[in-house]
């Protein structure tokens, strides 16, 4: 019989990455997010306005190409600058680490454990896309690992759809490198 982990496997896509990630227990008496890192949130309110600024970006270039070929020109010089900001950050928040991901959740390693049901806030940066993410998560399982430290599983709640568009975004892009990397070998071994 299938279990509801099984079910919610089939339902989203999952990568292995490499991510800088922050983590935060949240206190549940308190119901405001917290604020963090100013220029965090900027990194975070910078992807999510580029997102959502997709749609009428196409829809100028087929009206007025010029002013298309302007803004994604400007486009490029804010993504330079966010890459930028990115590269800074990832000192406050540490080396990147191994997960598996999907657009409903995370599985990761911690030296220290989280009781099933905490909330956390978590900030995380995804490279070379320079993405930054600040999401609330609560944690699913957390099982004690052999070699010590623990494997925990969150779900992002309380998502926005432009984050949760954004993170299935990544996770079909980063499938699809995976992908072409993989057949790239396969021409060369022949």
């Amino acid at each position: 019989m299938p279990t509801s982990d099984d079910a919610e496997r089939r339902e989203y896509y999952r990568i292995e990455d490499r991510i800088a990630l922050e983590i935060t227990p949240l206190d549940d008496s308190l119901e405001a997010p917290s604020e963090g890192s100013p220029l965090f949130n900027l990194l975070s309110e910078l992807h999510l306005s580029e997102f959502e600024s997709q749609h009428l970006l196409r829809q100028l270039g087929d009206a007025n190409r010029a002013l298309s070929g302007f803004l994604k020109a400007q486009n490029k010089r804010i993504d330079l600058l966010s890459q930028v900001l990115a590269q800074m950050l990832l000192g406050s928040l540490g080396d990147p680490r191994p997960v598996v991901m999907s657009e409903a959740g995370l599985d990761f390693h911690n030296p220290s454990p989280f009781a099933p049901g905490t909330r956390l806030d978590m900030k995380m940066a995804f490279m070379p896309q320079a993405l930054g993410m600040m999401l609330r998560a609560r944690v699913v399982h957390c099982n004690t690992l052999a070699e010590g430290g623990y494997a925990i599983g969150v779900e992002f709640e309380g998502s926005t759809d432009a984050q949760r568009q954004l993170l299935a975004r990544y996770v079909l892009q980063k499938q699809a490198m995976e992908r072409r990397q993989a057949r790239d070998q396969a021409l060369d071994a022949v």
